[in-house]
């Protein structure tokens, strides 16, 4: 028996005449993500993604978990492909639904009839295989319309007939590339792999800035990052990650600017390396995972003096979230675990006692004047190497 997805838009649906664009750039994704289970094809048809396993070898199961992370899709349903003839209908369906239904106590059947010159409409259709359902189980199920525990359905297409126990919800958002690109700040905390899948879902592409303070942070602290990196990827695609030495920039804060704004002029650096290494690589935008008031760098005033030495605009998906909230997205995408390993960063490295928490752009400028800014920012640029962060 030969089985299909059966993928599903998400809000390419609303997307009018840029619909074709949103849809290429799906099945692209999919083309993309599909040659690491075996030989797959992809194909459009009535708002929906067809992705057919072409011999015994590809991986439906790989593919399936595959799909599932992929943004711009709502829904994916496990089917089984069936002739457009109610006797191969009925046979699909007493041979293949048995499975999802053993332990549960109720079903319904729900048709839908794309093709209208098929003999049959949706509620002939729902009442003649229900009625098959029922004989197949022998009793151990009954039919809840209200309230099913299993909905099996039947769709009439424009080639052949389709038959699956339900639809699994998938990523939605928007595909992968469809926004553009964005340049993430990732650190190893809980925040910014969080801010890099929320960005993602809305259609960027996504490459990543790692900075580290070597010898003051180790090399598992870099592992660590890259490890978080990996994980998005299954969501976002492979995440070239480069990064960027701040020992020496640190060291010259400390000897050169009062304490209590160390922070602050770390950040600036931060801003300003990033936005030149986006714009190295075709990036439109910096992305954080700042929330406005977590900590002292991050309330009103200390965002706008670190906005001030960006070149291209900054994006903070996690700007109204609480901590409890950037939490729990964590652990659905499988950084929690991973962000909290107890690997310092570069941001804890020389952190004052007293950080500024509402800061004066001019007496900050006053305090970066006493560094060569210029020189130490080509500087760390200089050490940057790159690492390709491909999906586990």
């Amino acid at each position: 028996m030969k089985e299909i997805l059966l993928c599903k838009y998400g809000e390419i649906v609303l997307k009018g005449a840029n619909k074709r664009y949103f849809e290429d750039q799906l099945c692209r994704e999919l083309r993309q993500r599909a040659k690491k289970h075996g030989n797959f094809e992809i194909t459009r048809g009535q708002s929906l993604i067809y992705v057919k396993p072409l011999d015994d070898f590809a991986d439906i199961d790989g593919m399936f978990e595959s799909a599932m992370k992929t943004f711009g899709l709502a829904a994916i349903g496990r089917a089984a492909v069936c002739e457009k003839d109610v006797d191969d209908i009925k046979r699909v369906t007493r041979e293949y639904i048995p499975q999802f239904l053993e332990g549960k106590k109720t079903f319904k059947v729900e048709g839908k009839r794309s093709d209208k010159t098929f003999p049959l409409n949706s509620m002939q259709l729902s009442e003649i295989l229900g009625g098959e359902i029922l004989e197949q189980m022998h009793g151990r199920i009954r039919v809840d319309v209200r309230k099913p525990d299993v909905t099996v359905k039947v769709e009439i297409r424009e080639q052949n007939a389709y038959v699956h126990a339900g639809q699994f919800r998938a990523a939605g958002g928007l595909p992968v590339g469809s926004s553009g690109h964005g340049m993430l700040l990732l650190s190893g905390g809980i925040d910014s792999p969080v801010a890099g899948y929320m960005m993602a879902k809305r259609g960027l592409r996504i490459e990543a800035v790692h900075f580290e303070s070597f010898p003051y942070t180790s090399e598992m602290a870099r592992d660590k990052v890259i490890r978080l990196a990996r994980t998005v990827a299954a969501y976002t695609g492979d995440i070239y990650v480069h990064v960027v030495s701040l020992t020496h920039i640190q060291e010259e804060l400390v000897k050169h600017c009062e304490e209590d704004y160390f922070t602050l002029l770390l950040r600036r650096y931060m801003m300003n390396i990033a936005s030149r290494i986006a714009g190295d690589h075709d990036s439109k935008c910096l992305i954080t995972g700042e929330s406005l008031g977590q900590v002292a760098s991050q309330t009103l005033e200390a965002i706008g003096v670190t906005d001030n030495a960006a070149t291209i605009p900054v994006l903070r998906p996690c700007i109204g979230m609480d901590k409890e909230e950037i939490v729990e997205i964590a652990r659905k995408i499988d950084t929690f675990d991973i962000s909290i390993e107890p690997y310092e960063d570069c941001c804890t490295v020389f952190t004052p006692k007293h950080p500024r928490t509402k800061p004066v752009l001019e007496k900050v400028l006053r305090e970066e004047q006493k560094l060569d800014f210029e020189a130490l920012v080509e500087e760390a640029i200089a050490t940057k190497y790159t690492i390709r962060a491909q999906a586990y």
